[in-house]
Parts: C-alpha cells; structure tokens; sequence
C-alpha cells in the first residue's frame, strides 16, 4: 500500500495503559535469581504468564490478534501463554546479562561485522529498536568488541523508570541515556557519535499528537512515528534495525540489519523521501524478523488500531 503521513491519536492506548514495575517485587526477583540461579527463577515463570494470561483481558486480545497476523491462522491459548512467557523470560534474562553473566546464553550475531564497519567508516552508528526480544542481549556483543559503547536515546519519564530498574538490579549497568525533547538533546547525540558510541533509540510506539506514518506491517496497515526518523536524518548517520530475539530456552539471535543511511542525504524533498524509505524499511524488516520468531513482539495492546 501506500505510505501516507496521518495525525498521531490524542491520547495512544500504550500511553493510557502505562506498563507499571513494582520495584520491591523486581529486587526480590533480582534475588531470587542470582542466589538460585536461573533454573529456579524461570520456575516463578510460569505463575507469572499464567496470571497475565487469565487476568489481563486487553493484553490477551491484543496477543491474539498480533499471533493470528504472523502466524496466519488462529491463536490458541497455547500460543498466548508461549506469547506472555517469551515476554517474561527475556525480562527474568535481563538480571544475568545486566550483571554480565553471558555465560548462561547461546549468543548468535548476525550481521555484527557490517554494522562495525559502518561505525568505524564515519565515527559512530544508530540502532533503532523495537519491543521484539531483548535490548539487554547487545550487552554480549561487547565482549568481543573492546570500547564498545551504547546510549539510548528516550524521554525523560521512560529515562526515570528505565534507571530505577536498572539500579534494582544492577547499579553498575546503568545505560547512557540522552533526553529527548531537550534543546541540548542533538547535540548531546552527536557529540556520542563523534566519539564511536552507537547510540540506540526505539521506533515502534507512537507519542500523543505526533506525527507519524501508515505502511504496510505485517500485512496490515499501522502508523510509526515519524520522529525517530527525523532525529536520524538529522544525525546524518547509517542506521541499523536492531533485535536480540529470544528463541527459548537460553538461546537468543542477535540481529543488525542495514535499512538507511543518511549520511549523504541534504534537507528537502530528498531528506523527506528518504525517511519514507526508511519508515517502510524498519516496517518491512521487522515484519521479517516477527516471523523469524513470532512470540517477540512485546507491545501487548492494539498495535493495528485506527481511528
């Protein structure tokens, strides 16, 4: 279909249903998993998936109606419990790999070397995620690659929480995090760059009355915000899809795909049609990597809403 750029809903349902964290129940859990390890940790799980399963009605509608696009057929309860479980295994996972404990995983990279080489072309590269799999599992990569650095780019509120977490299980961990919506922000980014950092940001929610655009993502229209897009063309930086998929058990894929660069590209129609370009990209290769593995999209409400 075609792309066309739309209003941005007043109030996004992900906005008004806020995901909460109790910090006392993560600390508990932190400590439960580090002093019996993993195996034990995974058995509290399944309580877990079990209660979001049966209590949390919208999540569930909102699971099966993902599960039913990628897997092109019905969703089975079956399928939503796998759904919630991926969803709660890479969170319980998040405690090892933010305490460097990579030796409890299987880690595959793909296309690590090419997104290296970009960053060392011109200093510095943008990662543009999504709620698909694991953020934490990039933390593996740097093991091989010495001066390896990430800062995220997010909005202040989300900075608050993120930090509040990544203190109740590893203060050591605490990611750099660049504002959004400040004055200082781009510069802040691009000063990163310029010293090699690959600097992540998150493309696949959209905030109240942003600008953003409807394209074809997983066989159905949905509307991605414009923003992070803009940031990148004016970061003038190759940009990589980023994902560390969750294959079960203690396997995770770690993927970097090229789907812009924006290097060379100047202010006017060519920067606007190359944010395009890129939009449906991102789209069209994470539709790719969902089917790759289909339990690791973790946006547990109507995705494919419009209005």
């Amino acid at each position: 279909m075609s792309a066309q750029p739309r209003k941005g809903r007043v109030v996004p349902e992900w906005l008004r249903r806020q995901e909460r964290s109790n910090l006392a129940i993560l600390r508990l859990m932190v400590w439960i998993s580090l002093t019996f390890g993993r195996r034990v940790g995974r058995l509290v799980l399944h309580a877990i998936a079990a209660y979001f399963v049966l209590f949390a009605p919208a999540a569930r509608r909102a699971s099966r109606d993902y599960l039913r696009l990628v897997l092109g057929r019905w969703a089975t309860w079956r399928d939503g419990y796998r759904h919630v479980f991926s969803f709660a295994s890479t969170i319980h996972d998040r405690i090892y790999l933010l305490n460097d404990r990579f030796e409890l995983f299987d880690i595959e990279v793909h296309g690590g070397d090419a997104l290296i080489d970009a960053a060392r072309t011109q200093p510095g590269a943008l990662l543009v995620g999504a709620h698909l799999g694991s953020f934490e599992v990039l933390r593996a990569m740097g093991r091989g690659q010495a001066g390896l650095r990430v800062a995220m780019m997010m909005f202040e509120q989300n900075a608050r929480h993120i930090n509040a977490a990544l203190a109740a299980i590893n203060p050591r961990a605490m990611h750099d995090i660049i504002s959004l919506g400040e004055i200082e922000s781009m510069l802040e980014a691009r000063a990163k760059l310029d010293q090699g950092y690959l600097v992540g940001m998150l493309a696949d929610r959209t905030l109240s009355d942003e600008p953003n655009l409807v394209v074809d993502f997983l066989g159905a229209p949905a509307a991605f915000a414009l923003g992070p897009w803009r940031v990148a063309a004016m970061l003038k930086r190759p940009v990589f899809l980023m994902a560390g998929l969750y294959l079960g058990g203690n396997r995770y894929e770690l993927h970097f795909v090229p789907v812009a660069d924006f290097s060379q590209v100047e202010r006017g129609a060519a920067r606007d049609g190359a944010i395009r370009n890129a939009v449906q990209a991102y789209a069209d290769n994470l539709g790719k990597l969902c089917h790759r593995a289909p339990y690791n999209w973790f946006n547990f409400f109507d995705f494919w809403q419009h209005k």
